[in-house]
């Protein structure tokens, strides 16, 4: 008689359990230079044909620097927290047969799962925006997910590096809990929160938490460095829900679960509806020529018919180069329609599936970037906060991460049709 995950690998046409998706904000459907290995815009977590999970195990407190070594180079997981020169404590971790580990981080090194680097701002085509110095951690975090139903996803704060260690250094914010157990937080620290409602076309913004190395749940740091806690929430755990977004200082995750993902639109969905839209023959209301979304892996560059719309009223047209306010805002231009001033922008559809709430049609575009999605999901994200820099919060473009501004953050678009 097979048990139930034996039965899983031995099926020979069994599809994989599918924990879950990691998806990158920022990136509209992939990276700027393709998605390759382990560096991509979204990263698909699968039940491993052999559990690689660990839970703590041995303590030990070590006086010299050389005993500490020792210790982490038996070849087993292991966190070590300097509390001082001659003080480390080193926790060991053991095998945990129930358990999947996935790491994220900027390292390119082996335990790395999924590589995730700086996400530039309002640049997705940009490459030459290099980043000086990035501020996402080279071992950023763990995603740990139970192997049998519900297979539940947690989260911890720093990742274990080629020697399977986690050091916390003398500068790190550490500490001993009541119970005895030693914690404590990454330099910019790990950031999460869990949507109100799911993932859904009523969700609300949660609160923003920061998760612990042991993977409890923080209020916030004054600043992401700063070395003193935040308060202990007693009544919120590191579980990983529909919708919830990791933030790592330089780049913010979305997790989507595999139920989550069934109940989302498709790419071939969000491709039916640039469809449906060209097939209505929007038109541009002055030149009166038809207006058509470029096909999916062709959003990178404007085409002769591609939609602009003016951002403060929302009236689409045709690209024209009139209506300029000014010399200085070159963006400033007034509508033809209703005389209405603001930016003026090139419409964009939002091709990453796992940014919508909804399969809605595409009707709402996000100020001032011009990318288009459905109502539900303009709405959803134009009130969320996303942590920008150390201590910043405000809503961006899921699509290209740029930061939100206008009256609601999005406009609803009001396309001509045929005048046939």
């Amino acid at each position: 008689m097979f048990s139930p995950s034996q039965e899983e690998h031995c099926a020979p046409n069994k599809e994989p359990v599918k924990y879950g998706e990691l998806v990158v904000l920022g990136y509209n459907g992939t990276l700027p230079n393709g998605d390759r290995g382990r560096r991509k815009s979204r990263f698909a977590l699968y039940k491993r044909p052999k559990a690689n999970g660990v839970k703590p195990s041995t303590v030990h407190v070590i006086s010299t620097p050389q005993a500490s070594k020792a210790i982490s180079c038996k070849g087993q997981h292991s966190i070590s927290y300097t509390l001082s020169r001659n003080q480390t404590v080193v926790v060991e971790y053991t095998h945990d047969k129930d358990t999947d580990m996935f790491q994220v981080g900027r390292s390119t090194e082996s335990p790395i799962d999924f590589v995730v680097t700086d996400t530039i701002s309002g640049s997705p085509n940009n490459d030459e925006a290099q980043i000086t110095q990035s501020t996402i951690s080279r071992f950023a975090c763990r995603i740990v997910c139970d192997r049998s139903p519900p297979y539940t996803a947690r989260i911890f704060a720093a990742g274990f590096d080629s020697s399977k260690n986690i050091f916390l250094g003398e500068k790190a914010a550490k500490w001993k809990n009541p119970d005895g157990h030693m914690d404590g937080l990454t330099t910019n620290g790990v950031l999460v929160m869990h949507p109100k409602g799911g993932f859904t076309e009523e969700s609300k913004p949660g609160v923003w938490r920061e998760i612990s190395v042991c993977g409890d749940v923080y209020t916030l740091r004054e600043t992401r460095s700063a070395q003193q806690r935040g308060k202990l929430v007693e009544n919120e755990t590191n579980v990983l829900q529909d919708g919830s977004l990791i933030d790592l200082c330089g780049a913010t995750l979305l997790w989507r679960t595999a139920d989550g993902l069934f109940h989302t639109p498709t790419q071939k969905h969000i491709e039916a509806l640039r469809q449906e839209i060209n097939a209505a023959r929007p038109q541009c209301p002055v030149g009166l020529n038809t207006l058509a979304f470029p096909s999916i892996n062709r959003k990178d560059v404007v085409e002769e018919k591609q939609p602009w719309a003016y951002l403060s009223c929302g009236h689409v047209h045709g690209y024209h180069n009139w209506g300029h306010r000014s010399d200085t805002e070159a963006n400033e231009r007034e509508c033809p329609m209703c005389r209405t001033i603001g930016p003026y922008v090139p419409l964009w559809l939002g091709c990453e599936a796992g940014f919508y709430v909804d399969a809605g049609p595409p009707t709402h575009a996000f100020t001032p970037c011009g990318h288009v999605c459905s109502e539900k999901s303009a709405k959803y994200w134009s009130q969320i906060p996303l942590p920008h820099g150390t201590h910043a919060f405000h809503a961006a473009c899921p699509f290209c991460a740029t930061q939100l501004s206008g009256e609601h953050n999005c406009v609803k678009l009001i396309f001509q049709g045929p005048i046939d």
